[in-house]
């Protein structure tokens, strides 16, 4: 009896297990893949402020970013808190409670993009730096 009761539950722990390493490794993957985007809108922005000129507009390709996590597409976000923004939140498309989130430099604004779903096509960073302020995007080959 005590045979066939551990035949019908080792599965089920199993799978848990399996689903619980699963999980760490994507989260794993979008930190990686958050902390590249911020670091990419943080270099930008280093370049940008290393000019005097008053009106300035970079933009990055961003090229290493993989198509998918744990075979599911995901999203890049900017979150602001009020005016400023305050960190880029990398999340699963089909599962957003898988995410993993990475701080931007202080002092950036949300420019006109602030969201963008990798599945597949180019993926782009930007900063642009005017008289109200240093501001930075994300967005894809169609916008």
């Amino acid at each position: 009896m005590a045979l066939v009761a551990l035949i019908t539950t080792m599965p089920v722990f199993f799978s848990m297990v399996v689903d619980g390493v699963a999980r760490t490794a994507a989260i794993g993957e979008l930190a990686e893949i958050a902390d590249y985007t911020s670091n990419t809108l943080a270099n930008l922005n280093y370049l940008a402020n290393s000019t005097n000129q008053a009106d300035l507009n970079l933009t990055k390709q961003l090229l290493y970013l993989p198509l998918t996590v744990q075979d599911s597409f995901y999203t890049l976000r900017i979150v602001s808190d009020g005016a400023n923004a305050s960190k880029l939140t990398a999340a699963l498309r089909d599962n957003p409670s898988i995410s993993a989130d990475s701080w931007l430099a202080p002092g950036f604004k949300v420019g006109e993009s602030s969201f963008v779903e990798v599945s597949g096509g180019a993926i782009f960073g930007g900063c642009y730096r005017n008289a109200t302020g240093s501001y930075v995007w994300l967005g894809d080959g169609r916008s």
